[in-house]
C-alpha cells in the first residue's frame, strides 16, 4: 500500500512540474505576444500600485545575476535541475506529499526558465513588477518560474529544518525510553 500511495505522490510531483510549466510558459507567451517589444509599454496594474506586468528580458539569473556570462548560468541551471532530480529521486518510495510538490514546484520552475533561455537566444521573459510605494520598495521583476523556484527553496529550506528538528526529538525521545527501561548500575549492586 505504501509503494501506491509514493506512486500517486510521484504523480502529484509531475502534474506540480507540467502545471507549472503550463502556466509560466502560457503567461509569458501571452506578455511576448501583447507586450512586445520589451520595456516598450506602459505598466499594466494588477492590484493597484503594488503588482503589475511590465515586460522586460533578464539575461541573468535572479536579480539579473550573472548577466554577462550566460554559458554559465545555463550550466548552472542545468545542474542544479540535475541535483534538484537527484535528490527526488533518491526518494522516489518514500517522502511526504509535500515535499514531492516542493521538488515539483523548484523543477517546474527550473524548467521553465531553461526553456525560455533556449527559445528566445539566452534571455528570460520576465514580467511580474512588485512593489511598495509607501516604502520605496521595488522587487526584482520576476516571472511565475521564478515565484515557483523561490517558493519551493523556502519551503525545502523549511521543511529540512523541520525534519531535522523533528528528527532530532524523535532520537532524543526514543534514548530517554532507552535508559529508562535499562537498570541502572546502581541498583544492580
Amino acid at each position: 500500500m505504501a509503494v501506491k500511495r509514493a506512486r500517486i505522490y510521484d504523480a502529484i510531483a509531475l502534474f506540480t512540474v507540467l502545471l507549472i510549466l503550463a502556466l509560466d510558459q502560457w503567461t509569458k507567451f501571452l506578455v511576448v505576444t501583447h507586450l512586445s517589444p520589451p520595456e516598450s509599454k506602459p505598466p499594466i496594474s494588477i492590484i493597484g500600485k503594488y503588482l503589475s506586468i511590465y515586460y522586460i528580458q533578464n539575461n541573468g539569473a535572479a536579480f539579473s545575476m550573472l548577466d554577462s556570462n550566460p554559458l554559465l548560468l545555463t550550466v548552472l541551471i542545468m545542474v542544479a535541475i540535475v541535483v534538484i532530480s537527484y535528490l527526488y529521486f533518491r526518494n522516489l518510495n518514500t517522502g511526504s506529499l509535500f515535499s514531492k510538490i516542493i521538488f515539483g514546484m523548484i523543477i517546474g520552475g527550473a524548467v521553465g526558465n531553461l526553456i525560455d533561455r533556449a527559445r528566445y537566444g539566452g534571455y528570460v521573459v520576465d514580467f511580474l513588477s512588485f512593489r511598495i510605494p509607501e516604502l520605496n520598495f521595488s522587487f526584482a521583476i520576476f516571472n511565475i518560474a521564478d515565484a515557483c523556484i523561490s517558493v519551493g527553496v523556502v519551503l525545502l529550506f523549511i521543511l529540512v529544518l523541520w525534519n531535522g528538528f523533528h528528527h532530532s526529538e524523535q532520537e532524543e525521545g526514543a534514548e530517554k525510553k532507552l535508559q529508562s527501561s535499562t537498570p541502572s548500575s546502581s541498583s544492580n549492586e
